[in-house]
């Protein structure tokens, strides 16, 4: 009983290197943890994907999903502020302007400004968690526009969630 002969995969394409890096396949658990950090951010905010990024810190699929969803909080969070701050101070100037006959148009586009930075960060979040979430679901390791490249940076993960760190190291 002779057994097959080894076939090298790096002499018949000469482009793969014996140490290249493997994309990892997330585990059904980790898929449906991806999927729900996506989803609890519409209801619970900041404090799901922190929950969930702290459970299962082992998986890099988790740990990379339910960080770039608390970079989006966050990043929601100051967008919020900032325009918070801004209506403020606008409301500020508007009840220190000295009363003429003329009306102010501060009051009539104050509600619709508001009511703009209030709810079109959320809207966007829920769409966004929806769709990154199913995608999260399907296995993919889809990014956030800005807030992804940014938890890839900071996990040291390239396409496909390869540890950087372990390829600079070979």
């Amino acid at each position: 009983s002779r057994s097959p002969p080894q076939i090298n995969a790096c002499a018949i394409f000469p482009t793969m290197s014996a140490s290249a890096p493997v994309a990892l396949v997330p585990a059904q658990d980790e898929r449906t943890l991806g999927l729900l950090a996506h989803i609890l951010q519409i209801v619970a905010g900041w404090l799901g994907p922190l929950i969930i990024l702290l459970i299962r810190r082992d998986s890099r699929f988790v740990t990379f999903h339910a960080l770039q969803v608390l970079f989006l909080q966050l990043a929601r969070l100051a967008l919020m502020m900032a325009t918070g701050a801004c209506l403020f101070v606008g409301f500020l100037f508007f009840a220190m302007m000295p009363h003429g006959h003329m009306p102010s148009p501060f009051p009539i586009l104050f509600f619709p400004a508001f009511m703009l930075a209030w709810f079109g960060p959320w809207i966007a979040v829920v769409v966004m968690g929806i769709v990154y979430g199913v995608r999260a679901n399907q296995g993919e390791w889809a990014e956030y526009p800005v807030v992804g490249p940014m938890a890839r940076k900071v996990l040291h993960l390239g396409p496909g969630g390869v540890d950087l760190r372990a390829t600079v190291a070979t």
